[in-house]
């Protein structure tokens, strides 16, 4: 067999079949410790599909606000270690700066948002410092255009059944630009990253998410001016409020295909053509 993608790694399983065992060879989606750390700080350790790392590092230092911009980031250095995956990003003392206030106030973050007893005074904050996105109109077609379309191109996906992907998409709802991961924020750092990275203007398209559309997706995408996101399952109220505040077409339920999608909108429908 040709060797796995990046990512992935083989398994040797059992497969039970109508009560008829038989050994085979399996896809694993690969979980490792990813460990951030900026000018020498440790800021956090993820669990991440271990590719496309270097715009994972850019995505998450600007979707949290620790990056103001991207040439804030002067370098980054991948180091395998025993626990896991180092990375070393050299950044600005402005940046350096950031980290050493949150520090001060840290709230843990988790899977599913925010935790800690400072978590409530700073998701007041981080609502608050959104800037209003630009009206972006799309054709309601293009979101299930881009829904369809993104299953080939989740190659981890298909693979091992256990990875969520992120992709950036033309407003007639072309796919052009994936990024897959373990983790839906993850995928979306990734994404982002690699967005930046390639200089990608947002205001000519939207991103599609293969998963909820939580407050976090949301604030991520927002953060750095992604004005329509569209999510395969439903967001949360949070999400939704934090999309209408700052002005974001959020859909979610988004299936089907181009001709005829089905799709529920939460915020800015009047946007969707």
């Amino acid at each position: 067999m040709p060797p796995p993608p990046e990512g992935v790694c083989a398994a040797q399983v059992q497969v039970l079949r109508g009560g008829q065992a038989r050994g085979a060879q399996d896809w694993l989606a690969e979980e490792r410790p990813v460990a951030l750390v900026f000018n020498g700080i440790s800021h956090a350790v993820m669990l991440a599909s271990p590719c496309d790392l270097e715009d994972f590092a850019l995505g998450f230092a600007l979707s949290e606000g620790l990056l103001a911009q991207a040439d804030e980031l002067y370098g980054i250095e991948q180091r395998e270690t025993e626990g896991g995956i180092e990375l070393l990003l050299q950044v600005s003392s402005a940046c350096e700066w950031r980290l050493r206030e949150r520090r001060r106030s840290l709230a843990g973050r988790t899977g599913c948002g925010l935790c800690g007893s400072e978590s409530l005074a700073q998701l007041t904050q981080m609502r608050e410092t959104l800037a209003p996105l630009p009206a972006v109109n799309v054709p309601a077609e293009a979101l299930g255009r881009a829904q369809q379309a993104l299953r080939s191109w989740q190659t981890l996906q298909r693979l091992t059944g256990a990875t969520h992907a992120a992709a950036w998409c033309g407003l007639q709802g072309e796919v052009r630009l994936v990024r897959e991961d373990i983790g839906r924020h993850n995928a979306l750092d990734k994404l982002l990253g690699a967005m930046r990275r390639a200089g990608v203007a947002t205001g000519d398209g939207f991103v599609c998410i293969t998963s909820r559309a939580s407050f976090e997706m949301v604030q991520k995408s927002a953060r750095l001016g992604v004005a329509v996101l569209a999510a395969v399952s439903a967001p949360t109220a949070l999400a939704v409020d934090t999309a209408r505040a700052c002005g974001q077409l959020l859909a979610g339920f988004v299936r089907g295909d181009g001709a005829a999608p089905d799709l529920v909108v939460y915020t800015h429908a009047e946007r969707l053509r």
